[in-house]
């Protein structure tokens, strides 16, 4: 065969077209079929900024540790200006010149927000490694919203909860029933409240009652959404939560 010949045969053959030859790409991967299933696992960290008020006691460096009490306000004083959370509450006193045998954190939801237990998991992680904190006497306690927050965070983390003090707030009775450990709570609502109504306070009692949890439920008879002024200003509250500990380690 002539080289004529020889480079006619090589062009032919460039000519035919490879109908037959698989496409080029990645490896096919049989557990990501569209109808089956693979295993995966997601491990990341998710940020948290969160602008919060510090109260510490007066004679805080005399003692080895504080009780901690973590307060939570209502949906009226969210946003990014922290003089909002003085409005109500333990702030509201210490701006008054009151001091708390507490170390007192009051943090600020954004605006549009709600509180997210995970997020004040992660504040109390940050108070604890940070400052003279006893561990077994962790109180938390808010009101509306901050109410449910406190609710919430209790079914979140109940293992590290002394004890709750939620005002005029509510949660999910179900959740609260299931409790692997069972936090104390003094629960506060106004009779006349047309915001949330009792009827939300008096079904978390009744479930924690059902899980054989110490509770109690102060209803005032006149009161309407505002039971959080006589709460706070009540000395027997913060007697109430020094009295309890953590119930397991």
């Amino acid at each position: 065969m002539n080289r004529l010949m020889l480079r006619i045969l090589v062009a032919a053959c460039l000519l035919i077209p490879a109908s037959n030859t698989p496409a080029a790409g990645p490896p096919h991967d049989s557990r990501a079929t569209p109808a089956g299933q693979k295993p995966c696992e997601l491990d990341r960290s998710v940020p948290v900024r969160m602008k919060y008020l510090l109260h510490l006691p007066e004679d805080y460096d005399r003692k080895e540790s504080w009780p901690l009490l973590l307060f939570l306000h209502g949906a009226g004083e969210r946003g990014d200006n922290l003089e909002l959370v003085k409005t109500h509450g333990p702030p509201k006193l210490i701006e008054a010149g009151e001091s708390f045998p507490f170390v007192v954190v009051a943090p600020q939801c954004p605006a549009g927000r709600w509180w997210e237990p995970h997020e004040l998991g992660a504040l109390i992680d940050e108070i604890v490694a940070n400052h003279k904190v006893d561990e077994d006497r962790i109180y938390v306690t808010g009101l509306s919203m901050g109410g449910f927050g406190t609710w919430a965070l209790a079914v979140h983390q109940p293992e590290r909860l002394a004890a709750i003090a939620p005002i005029c707030g509510g949660g999910e009775p179900l959740m609260v029933r299931l409790l692997p450990v069972k936090v104390p709570a003094w629960v506060f609502h106004g009779a006349k409240d047309t915001t949330v109504p009792v009827e939300r306070s008096q079904q978390m009692v009744d479930a924690l009652k059902k899980a054989r949890c110490t509770v109690k439920l102060t209803v005032y008879p006149e009161a309407g959404h505002d039971s959080w002024t006589k709460t706070y200003a009540n000395p027997e509250l913060y007697r109430w939560l020094l009295e309890q500990r953590r119930a397991v380690k």
